[in-house]
């Protein structure tokens, strides 16, 4: 996911990327736990994308402090 991507959801998009990302991440852990995983590059990828999601959810929450400080 680019972050270009992630600039351009709703809020509740966010949310529910963020949620489904950490869904797949305990998924990943449980299948490299059972020896099931096939691509263990893809758990890096996943923990990129929610410290992306994080990242942005933040960047929202201190604009909209800032709007509410100026006015």
């Amino acid at each position: 996911m680019k972050a270009i991507e992630i600039r351009e959801m709703s809020e509740t998009d966010l949310e529910q990327k963020l949620k489904d990302a950490r869904v797949e991440l305990f998924n990943l852990r449980f299948q490299l736990a059972t020896g099931q995983l096939d691509n263990p590059g893809r758990i890096k990828d996943v923990k990129r994308d929610i410290a992306r999601l994080h990242t942005e959810v933040r960047s929202r929450e201190i604009e909209a402090a800032r709007k509410a400080a100026a006015s």
